[in-house]
C-alpha cells in the first residue's frame, strides 16, 4: 500500500530535523478522526484527572494519569500492569531518581478507540523510523497544567530537557483561557532548532528523543478570573 503523502513527509523531517510540527488538520487525517469513536468523551476525561502530589511538593500545580504498554512490531499492543513512571536524575533534574506513582488512565479509555488508534499511528510511524526494534515500551500520560491569577503554569518545569526515551508525540486536547505556552526544540549545544506553539486540538509534536531537547514556555491565564489549563497527552516510545 502506498504510504499517505503526509506520513512519507513527516518521516522524511523527523529524519532530517529530528522534530516535527504537525497542524490539527493534517494529524486528523493521519489519526483518521473518524475511527476515533469516543474522542468526545476521552476528551473530557482530563477533567478527571488526578493531582501531581510530587511536583505539588514544589509549589506548582498539575494533573495527571499515567499508562504502560508494550507494543510490538508484528501490531500488537497491550496494556501493562500499572507501575511507576522513572526518570534519572540526568533526564529530570527535578524529580529524576524516584519512583513516581499516578493514578492510572481510566481503563475505558486505556481500551478505547481513540487511544488504541493513536497508539496504533505512533507505533507505524516511530517503528518506521527504526524498523529493527520489534517491541516497544510505551508509556501514555494525561497532563493538565492549570495556570492561575499571578501564578503561571508550567508544562516543563524540569526546563529544556531530554525524556530518557527514543520518541515522544505531545498531543494538544484542550487549551482554556490560557496564552503561551510555546514549545521549544533545542541541539545538545543549547541552540534552538524551532519552536511553535500547540493551538488548536489535534496539534502536534513528534520529536526524536535521542537527538533534540524540548521545552514549553509557561502558560497564563488570558483572564485571571476564570479557571484556565492546558491539556495534553504524552506518549512516549523506547525500544524495549
Amino acid at each position: 500500500m502506498t504510504p499517505h503523502p503526509d506520513t512519507s513527509a513527516l518521516h522524511t523531517r523527523l529524519q532530517r530535523d529530528g522534530f516535527a510540527f504537525v497542524t490539527a488538520d493534517i494529524m486528523r487525517d493521519l489519526l483518521q478522526a473518524q475511527a476515533l469513536t469516543d474522542w468526545p468523551a476521552f476528551a473530557a476525561s482530563w477533567n478527571e484527572l488526578a493531582p501531581d502530589t510530587y511536583l505539588a511538593a514544589s509549589g506548582r500545580h498539575r494533573r495527571r494519569r499515567h499508562a504502560t504498554f508494550s507494543a510490538d512490531a508484528d501490531g500488537g499492543i497491550r496494556r501493562e500492569a500499572h507501575q511507576p513512571h522513572y526518570q534519572s536524575l540526568k533526564y529530570n533534574p527535578l524529580q529524576g531518581d524516584i519512583q513516581r506513582w499516578f493514578e492510572p488512565v481510566l481503563p475505558a479509555f486505556a481500551d478505547g478507540a481513540s487511544l488504541r488508534r493513536i497508539l496504533g499511528f505512533c507505533r507505524d510511524c516511530f517503528g518506521a523510523l527504526a524498523p529493527a526494534v520489534l517491541r516497544w515500551h510505551v508509556e501514555v500520560h494525561q497532563f493538565r497544567i492549570e495556570a492561575r491569577a499571578g501564578e503561571a503554569g508550567e508544562p516543563t518545569p524540569e526546563g529544556v530537557h531530554r525524556d530518557g526515551v527514543d520518541y515522544v508525540l505531545v498531543l494538544l486536547i484542550e487549551r482554556e483561557n490560557i496564552e503561551r505556552g510555546t514549545t521549544t526544540i533545542h541541539a545538545s549545544d543549547g541552540r534552538e532548532l524551532g519552536s511553535f506553539t500547540l493551538a488548536h486540538a489535534f496539534d502536534a509534536a513528534l520529536v526524536d528523543d535521542r537527538r533534540v531537547f524540548h521545552g514549553v514556555t509557561p502558560v497564563t491565564p488570558l483572564d485571571p478570573t476564570r479557571p484556565a489549563h492546558r491539556d495534553v497527552l504524552v506518549v512516549t516510545f523506547k525500544a524495549a
